[in-house]
């Protein structure tokens, strides 16, 4: 009998464990099953990100400029990877890296579960480290901006930081929130080795960002590019800019710089290269502003373009000043002053007219304006706007002295002379919205035309001639500032102009900041370079020759 009971209160307890034990699954998967899925997935269910496209940048053609091509970053659990030394010296072959760098670093962050490797690596190299399956190394799809015209472009395109893909210049800064994408995440099941078994779901796709059309013409930015840097290298000069624009609708074909630097490459970024010179550096124009002078005379009804201006005896004072001519011209018609770019023939022309009609034709043309292209750090210039004139101050302002513009801004001047009359909005990327103003007359701007042509065939732009082609332009020198006084030995040298003259496609500024030598005149190396870069421009553009017995 006690044997029997023995065994019922064995058999009861096992039955009543059983009980407990049935219970119990019973109360976790209905009662606490939240709480214990909540559990597991904190140590599984992890959120991903999906990187986003950004969008490619083109020049007007369709040609790249910028894109995004997709990247593996390599990270690593230290103590895991630490767990297998036989891999490290290895691995670190594999990586390209210092193998005792590459262990103190996993040292140094043992305490932690993540350390990147590599960033950004080819997606087949980074796979034939993922191949040796070592462990503790993972792998992270991402996007990394390439840049294929690289120093070419570099200085409009600008470039992106390398984590975020934030803009940090140029194109890539002003027009960032158009061209990023936004960010995709979605959930993932990890091991406990933080390896990705499965998606469990998307909780957001990534949108890709958007493609970007620019108006640069990336044939006319290599020309352009690699004339100017033959040209720096060759007078030594500190730095110059070429501007080039279609004057038919008020688009930026090409804007280059020297120096420049590799946005592909900026472990060795001299910040000095970052600018963009075109757009944000300022200079006295000097003698090319000369004709918009002409301009307020033609259209004061004063003066015609056969009208004279005696420039004798060479000289002309102003209280205490003298303004010199190289020598005595005599007299001289406006189309002349122009051509022999007489100080005192526009002296004298400009303090025969009203000092604020040549003060609102300056500023009509654009300059202490910003051209409005949204380009980050464009510069407005500098026009003084003074109550009253000093005479020394109408003479000096008249022939470019005493206020500032950009590359940029005098080019758009001499667009306004190319229109006939009429200035153009300007535009960098394609689709912008143009508006139009007139600034002058049909006929003053023809008659201005002709007068530059006469630069180019008999005066101080004779360089800039192009074989079969007409050509309009003013030259320019002026002395550099450093101290608050003008450097005899320090110049700017620069060149503005059309072409066709009398159906002009192309408008163009060159400027080679502090040439050395004994040349370091607008019209001894400024002119020609724009001869250069503009004869090759023509023919790139099938714009027919207008000037066949020039050519022959």
């Amino acid at each position: 009998m006690i044997a029997d009971a023995r065994i019922i209160i064995v058999i009861l307890g096992f039955v009543l464990l059983a009980s407990i034990g049935y219970a119990r699954i019973v109360y976790l998967h209905v009662f606490d099953k939240d709480f214990l899925q909540d559990h597991g997935d904190a140590r599984t269910i992890r959120m991903e990100k999906i990187s986003a496209h950004r969008g490619m940048i083109t020049d007007r053609m369709g040609k790249p400029l910028a894109v995004s091509t997709p990247v593996v970053s390599l990270w690593a659990n230290p103590s895991e990877l630490m767990s297998v030394p036989e891999k490290l010296e290895f691995l670190a072959m594999m990586l390209e890296v210092d193998f005792d760098e590459f262990k103190s670093k996993l040292e140094r962050n043992a305490s932690k579960n993540f350390v990147y490797l590599r960033r950004k690596m080819s997606p087949q190299k980074a796979q034939l480290i993922l191949d040796l399956d070592i462990k503790g190394v993972y792998d992270e799809r991402e996007y990394k901006r390439f840049y294929p015209a690289g120093e070419v472009a570099a200085h409009v395109v600008g470039f992106t930081n390398n984590s975020s893909h934030i803009g940090q210049e140029g194109i890539e800064l002003s027009y960032d929130s158009w061209l990023e994408g936004q960010a995709g995440k979605k959930k993932v099941m990890k091991n406990r080795y933080g390896e990705v078994i499965r998606d469990v779901m998307p909780l957001r796709e990534a949108q890709p960002g958007h493609n970007l059309q620019l108006t640069i013409d990336l044939r006319l930015q290599y020309l352009a590019y690699r004339e100017l840097k033959n040209a720096i290298n060759y007078y030594q000069a500190s730095a110059g800019s070429v501007v080039i624009l279609d004057v038919t609708n008020g688009a930026i074909l090409s804007l280059v710089n020297q120096p420049s630097y590799n946005p592909n490459n900026r472990k060795t970024l001299d910040l000095k290269s970052l600018r963009n010179r075109t757009v944000t550096d300022v200079f006295e124009p000097g003698s090319t502003v000369k004709p918009f002078t002409v301009a307020v005379a033609l259209e004061s009804g004063e003066y015609t373009a056969e009208s004279t201006i005696d420039t004798g005896p060479g000289f002309v004072k102003i209280g205490t000043k003298t303004i010199p001519d190289p020598r005595n011209f005599g007299v001289l018609t406006l189309g002349e002053i122009i051509a022999k770019s007489s100080q005192v023939g526009t002296t004298k022309l400009a303090l025969s007219l009203n000092e604020y009609d040549v003060w609102n034709a300056f500023s009509s043309v654009g300059f202490g304006k910003a051209a409005g292209i949204g380009f980050p750090g464009e510069r407005e210039g500098y026009m003084p706007n003074k109550r009253r004139w000093a005479d020394i101050e109408r003479a000096t302002f008249s022939y470019g002295y005493g206020f500032q513009v950009t590359p940029l801004q005098l080019a758009a001047a001499y667009q306004v002379i190319a229109s006939n009359g009429v200035k153009h909005s300007l535009s960098l990327v394609e689709g912008s919205e143009m508006t139009s103003e007139t600034v002058f007359s049909a006929e003053t701007s023809i008659a201005l035309k002709k007068m530059l042509e006469g630069v180019v065939e008999g005066g101080t732009g004779s360089k800039a001639a192009i074989a079969g082609y007409s050509v309009a332009g003013k030259t320019g020198t002026v002395r550099k500032v450093a101290g608050g006084e003008y450097q005899d030995t320090k110049h700017l040298a620069f060149f503005a102009g059309m072409t066709p003259v009398y159906k002009p496609r192309l408008v163009a500024v060159v400027m080679i900041d502090n040439p050395k030598g004994d040349k370091y005149g607008g019209g001894a190396i400024a002119a020609p370079l724009f001869s250069k870069i503009m004869s090759e421009a023509l023919r790139l553009l099938n714009v027919p020759p207008d000037n066949m017995d020039e050519a022959a």
